[in-house]
C-alpha cells in the first residue's frame, strides 16, 4: 500500500476563483467551508494529510510589479493558513493537517507552542511544513532588508528545529499530575528550562504548555536543492517530492534513504511522496479530451505561468525574449531546485515553449479513467520505490469529488490504499506501512 497527501496550493486563499466550477468563490474564499468540506472527504476516502501552502507577501518579482499576481489571484489575497486547521481538525478525526511554517520569520518558541496548542485541538493530527522562505519581499515585511544566503537558511532551519525540538522534550512525563487532593496540577521539578544559545536562534524555555498527544508534530518538507535534501533526510517524516521521470523518482527516493542512513535514521520512518495530478474522465478519451482543453486554456495564460516562473525561482522572467532560450549560467537564492528543473528540460526550447509546456514532461500527471489512472499509480509506485503521491489537484467540489469518489476507490478496490486508520494520531498512520 502507499499513502496520499492533497497540496492545497496557493493555501487559504482565492486560487481558482475564475474556474468553471469553483462556484461564488470571489466572494467566499476568505471562508473555511470549502476546505472543511474536502477535509471530511478526504477522511471519508483514506488519505493520510492535507497540506496547506502560504507565504506572507504579495510577490512583484515578474516585470518588478505586483499586477499580473494580483490580476489573477496568485499568492495574494490570502488569509494565514494556520487558522484552518483547528476547523478542518473540528470535523474530522484522523486526516491529518499540515501547515506551513517558515523557519525564517517564526521564532521556534512561538512555533513550537502554535503547533503544540493545535495537536492538542486536533487530538495529535498536526503537521508543520517547514519552509525557509525564497522572496525578499517576504522577509521585508519582517523587517529585514532580504533573506540570508540559500544554503545558510538551511542551517537556520536545522537549528530553529533543534530549538523547538528542545522545547517540545521541556517536559517529562509524568508532569502533569492532576492531584485535586493536594492541589498539585503540575510536578516543577519535571519542567525545565532549555537554555538555547545558538548561532542563530536563543531560548529560555520551559515550553508554557504540556505535551501534545504527538510532542513532536509531524514534520512535512520539500527539500530540492543538495541543502534541502539534507535538512528533509535529518528532520522530516514526510517528504514532497517533483520526479518528472520514474528513474528521477527512484533516483529522489535513493538519494533520500542514502542520506537518512548517515543521519542514522530507518528510511521507512519518512514517507516521500511525490507531486501528481490526475486528470480524470469517464473515459480514457474523455480524460484526454480534458487535458487537451487545459492545456488550450493555459496557453492563453502566458502572463501567468511567467509570474509563476518568475516567483519560484526569484529571477524577472520578462526581461527575457519570450522566443529566445534562457540564457545560460542563471543562478538564484531562491528556489534552486526549481530553476534547476527548468534548466534541464529547456533543451533548447524558448522561453515562452518552457513556460507552458511541455506539461506532459511530468510523469506523474496521470491522464484517464479511475481505474487506468489508479493502476498506473500502483506500477509506478512498484518501480521508484516511492512512498505514495502528493496530489495538487484544483480544489472545486467537482474535482474533489472525481478524486474521492472515482480515483480513491479504484485504488483501494487494488488494495493499493488504506480503507480505514488503524490509528489515532497522524504519525502512526503514515509509519503504518
Amino acid at each position: 500500500m502507499f499513502h496520499m497527501g492533497w497540496f492545497v496550493g496557493q493555501g487559504f486563499s482565492a486560487n481558482g476563483w475564475t474556474d468553471f466550477w469553483a462556484g461564488n468563490r470571489v466572494n467566499t474564499w476568505m471562508k473555511p467551508d470549502l476546505y472543511m468540506d474536502l477535509g471530511r472527504a478526504m477522511e471519508r476516502s483514506g488519505f493520510d494529510y492535507m497540506m496547506l501552502e502560504d507565504a506572507s507577501l504579495i510577490p512583484d518579482t515578474f516585470n518588478g510589479s505586483m499586477e499580473t499576481y494580483l490580476k489573477y489571484g496568485m499568492s495574494a489575497p490570502k488569509n494565514d493558513p494556520v487558522t484552518l486547521v483547528p476547523l478542518v481538525g473540528h470535523v474530522t478525526s484522523r486526516l491529518g493537517i499540515i501547515a506551513t511554517i517558515t523557519t525564517s520569520f517564526y521564532h521556534p518558541f512561538m512555533a513550537a507552542r502554535l503547533m503544540s496548542s493545535l495537536d492538542h485541538i486536533t487530538d495529535g493530527r498536526v503537521g508543520a511544513n517547514l519552509v525557509t522562505a525564497h522572496s525578499p519581499r517576504g522577509a521585508q515585511n519582517y523587517g529585514r532588508p532580504a533573506l540570508a544566503e540559500h544554503d545558510t537558511r538551511y542551517r537556520m532551519a536545522r537549528e530553529w528545529v533543534q530549538v523547538a525540538d528542545q522545547l517540545w522534550n521541556s517536559w517529562e512525563d509524568g508532569a502533569v499530575l492532576g492531584d485535586l487532593e493536594t492541589p498539585r496540577l503540575v510536578d516543577h521539578t519535571k519542567v525545565h528550562t532549555i537554555d538555547f544559545e545558538g548561532e542563530f536562534f536563543s531560548s529560555r524555555g520551559p515550553l508554557n504548555t504540556i505535551p501534545s498527544p504527538q510532542r513532536r508534530p509531524v514534520i512535512c518538507q520539500a527539500g530540492g536543492s543538495p541543502a534541502g535534501r539534507e535538512f528533509a533526510a535529518e528532520v522530516a517524516d514526510t517528504i514532497i517530492a517533483g520526479g518528472k521521470s520514474v528513474e528521477a523518482m527512484k533516483s529522489y527516493r535513493d538519494d533520500i534513504t542514502e542520506r537518512m542512513l548517515r543521519f542514522g535514521r530507518n528510511p521507512t520512518d519518512c514517507k516521500v511522496l511525490m507531486t501528481a495530478n490526475p486528470v480524470l474522465g469517464e473515459t480514457n478519451e474523455e480524460a484526454r479530451e480534458k487535458k487537451r482543453r487545459q492545456q488550450a486554456e493555459n496557453d492563453d495564460k502566458l502572463d501567468y505561468f511567467l509570474a509563476a516562473l518568475s516567483y519560484t525561482t526569484a529571477i524577472d522572467m520578462g526581461k527575457f525574449d519570450l522566443d529566445a532560450p534562457l540564457p545560460d549560467g542563471l543562478t538564484t537564492d531562491g528556489a534552486q531546485s526549481i530553476l534547476t528543473d527548468i534548466q534541464r528540460i529547456a533543451n533548447g526550447r524558448t522561453l515562452r515553449e518552457i513556460a507552458i509546456g511541455p506539461k506532459d514532461a511530468d510523469s506523474a500527471l496521470f491522464v484517464g479513467t479511475p481505474d487506468a489512472v489508479a493502476s498506473m499509480m500502483g506500477d509506478i509506485i512498484d518501480e521508484s520505490g516511492a512512498d505514495g503521491f502528493l496530489l495538487g489537484n484544483p480544489i472545486d467540489r467537482r474535482s474533489v469529488s472525481e478524486i474521492t469518489d472515482g480515483l480513491m476507490p479504484a485504488l483501494q478496490r487494488r488494495g493499493l490504499v488504506r480503507d480505514h486508520y488503524e490509528h489515532a494520531l497522524f504519525r502512526d498512520n503514515l509509519l503504518a506501512f
